[in-house]
């Protein structure tokens, strides 16, 4: 009896790694591929417009409160304390506009990037979906999830390509 638990656990332990052995296991790099492929580049692209512009308007906005501190500061030695105060509180409240103004164009741009990326990662996990299933890959994961694999496994590239072929300005009719 003891014999036939031994020849079982032998073979158990022979038949495992031929088991695990058709466990195939991708490894992709999202963020390039979001940079690489034609909508992430031109959703980029037209983000940092936005941003740009922006960052006109903000830039416009400290100048004038700059502007108005450096009078403020030339003509306090003049003014009556109670002007002076005045002035203080009109500076504080444009202060606190600029503050309110960043802080909204911040949240607006991060709400447009994550808009503009989540549709994008949406339609790459269809295509890793694909490529999972017709490459025979037990799982797909994220490349910074990985300290270790090898480069036979990156299917980043692959991505890009469907991706763009799919979805890119290129597409074939």
């Amino acid at each position: 009896m003891r014999v036939l638990v031994l020849l079982a656990a032998v073979l158990f332990s022979l038949s495992a790694p031929a088991a695990h052995a058709e466990d195939r296991i991708g490894v992709v790099d999202l963020q390039r591929a979001l940079n690489e492929v034609e909508e992430g580049a031109a959703a980029k692209k037209a983000l940092k417009t936005e941003f740009d512009n922006k960052q006109k308007t903000l830039d416009n906005k400290q100048n004038e409160l700059k502007k108005l501190k450096d009078e403020l500061d030339a003509q306090s030695t003049m003014m009556t304390p109670e002007k002076k105060a005045e002035r203080v509180a009109d500076l504080q409240k444009k202060l606190l506009e600029v503050q309110q103004l960043y802080m909204s164009l911040q949240q607006d741009l991060s709400k447009r990037e994550g808009e503009a990326t989540a549709a994008i990662f949406q339609k790459m996990g269809v295509i890793l979906g694909q490529m999972g299933a017709e490459q025979g890959f037990s799982a797909i994961v994220e490349k910074t999830a990985v300290p270790f694999f090898k480069p036979s496994l990156d299917v980043t590239n692959e991505l890009i390509r469907r991706y763009n072929d799919s979805y890119g300005k290129k597409k074939k009719p």
